[in-house]
């Protein structure tokens, strides 16, 4: 099968979905790969991996250097669609530890401009696991709030909202394959999608996926073009 084309015919063949439920919590997907949960008017992005062109350019690996620009552009979009009290970045937020000193001046100021009249929150990840205090926000291992945890590395825990293993789903039509990016969920627990424009994903058919939702039953969610769409990972490739 081709890889890529259009997307209308695995539309049409599964659930429409505009919620989530996390361990008795309601929270609303959004086709970018964030998390809102109205109640709270919390936002949950994770692994924007900023500055990962750079990285890689420093390795010798050139790739166009508009990374960060495009990954904070996308964010501002979210955050002026939900305007929430609090965001949190659920780790890897930067690519490596030094990557949140070669922002540019104009990147520093974009993410200083997000952060106004909010709180924000920095989860440790494992690319960024000693992020400074100069970044504005606040920093931390993991959050919890009433019966959610969020934390960077799933661990499988209920009530556990994760990153990392960056989850994607390939899906088959009548003439095509592709391959999108997805929450993961077997509703006690959820695995986010990445947020960078750099960012790849792993199969949620990955033997990663199975040691957190032990239940083979988990769900993809999957970010379609206009809607969030629901298939059983099993049914995924």
């Amino acid at each position: 099968m081709n890889a890529g084309g259009n997307f209308r015919e695995f539309e049409a063949a599964v659930a429409q979905v505009a919620s989530l439920d996390v361990a008795g919590v309601t929270m609303s997907p959004d086709l970018s790969g964030a998390l809102f949960w109205e109640e709270q008017r919390l936002l949950v992005v994770s692994d924007l991996h900023l500055e990962k062109g750079s990285s890689f350019a420093a390795r010798g690996v050139l790739l166009p250097p508009y990374d960060t620009v495009a990954t904070l552009s996308r964010l501002a979009s979210v955050i002026a669609r939900h305007d929430p009290k609090t965001v949190i970045a659920l780790g890897d937020s930067f690519h490596d530890r030094t990557a949140h000193q070669r922002l540019s001046a104009p990147d520093r100021e974009a993410i200083a401009a997000l952060q106004a009249r909010r709180d924000w929150i920095w989860i440790s990840g494992n690319h960024d696991p000693a992020l400074t205090s100069d970044l504005g926000g606040i920093v931390a291992s993991e959050v919890a709030i009433g019966p959610i945890v969020f934390r960077h590395e799933p661990t499988g825990a209920a009530g556990e909202i994760a990153g990392h293993l960056h989850p994607k789903a390939r899906v088959a039509t009548r003439a095509r394959w592709m391959e999108r990016r997805c929450f993961a969920s077997d509703g006690e627990r959820l695995v986010m999608p990445a947020f960078g424009a750099y960012t790849g994903g792993l199969s949620i058919r990955d033997e990663a996926f199975a040691k957190i939702f032990r239940n083979p039953a988990f769900m993809a969610h999957v970010l379609g073009d206009s809607r969030l769409h629901t298939i059983a990972a099993s049914r995924c490739y």
